[in-house]
């Protein structure tokens, strides 16, 4: 697809498979987490991450521990996401896709750039400090703090921001669909975990957002 170039006010990024890919951490630290609360036949994969990240919290665990009981389930999420925060608050790789920093960066000197994402709260945070992008990252939504979906909290943060005519960017059918949801246009990022079917651009590396702003 050819990059189209359009004036936007505001630059909104999903982050698993958009910003990063926190998926073998984070499997890692869920097992860990399943198995201490007594879930000891399920072993978290990254491609099974991949596969799931970008539906709310609650789904992701209602798949994989589709024997838990509601409590059970709640109580080996909370478990799931202490682990998955201590282990990416701890871990010093770099897991961020090629140019994301730089280009955040560059872009936020002409464009706001903000976050929504479906993850629980914290997780946004926690990206921006490891980053070092606090400065860069006008405002984020997510899941965790408002229990409304993606498209929703798109909107939410819109009219707090009041932005007329922004963009989001991600990588997952979801995204492009709460892109809809919110009413602006959605850029795809075929590198990240799976397919959209349609979008206003595509970018196949995260800088080639710098020609499309």
């Amino acid at each position: 697809m050819i990059l189209k170039k359009k004036n936007f006010d505001g630059l909104i990024l999903d982050v698993d498979g958009t910003l990063w890919d926190s998926t073998e951490i984070v499997a890692k630290a869920w097992t860990k987490a399943a198995v201490e609360c007594g879930i000891e036949d399920v072993t978290i994969t990254s491609d099974m991450l991949k596969q799931l990240f970008g539906l709310v919290m609650t789904e992701i665990a209602d798949r994989l521990f589709p024997d838990c009981s509601v409590f059970k389930r709640d109580r080996v999420l909370e478990l799931c996401c202490k682990y998955e925060h201590e282990a990416l608050e701890a871990d010093e790789c770099n897991i961020c896709y090629l140019g994301v920093v730089d280009t955040i960066k560059e872009i936020s000197e002409r464009v706001p750039v903000f976050i929504v994402s479906n993850c629980q709260s914290g997780y946004i945070e926690l990206f921006m400090d490891k980053t070092g992008l606090n400065d860069y990252i006008t405002d984020t939504e997510c899941f965790g703090d408002t229990g409304k979906t993606k498209g929703e909290n798109i909107s939410l943060l819109m009219e707090r921001n009041n932005l007329k005519s922004p963009v989001y960017v991600g990588d997952t059918q979801g995204d492009c669909d709460a892109a809809k949801v919110a009413g602006i246009p959605f850029i795809y990022a075929t590198y990240g975990f799976r397919k959209a079917d349609s979008a206003y651009a595509e970018i196949t590396e995260f800088s080639q957002l710098k020609n499309i702003l």
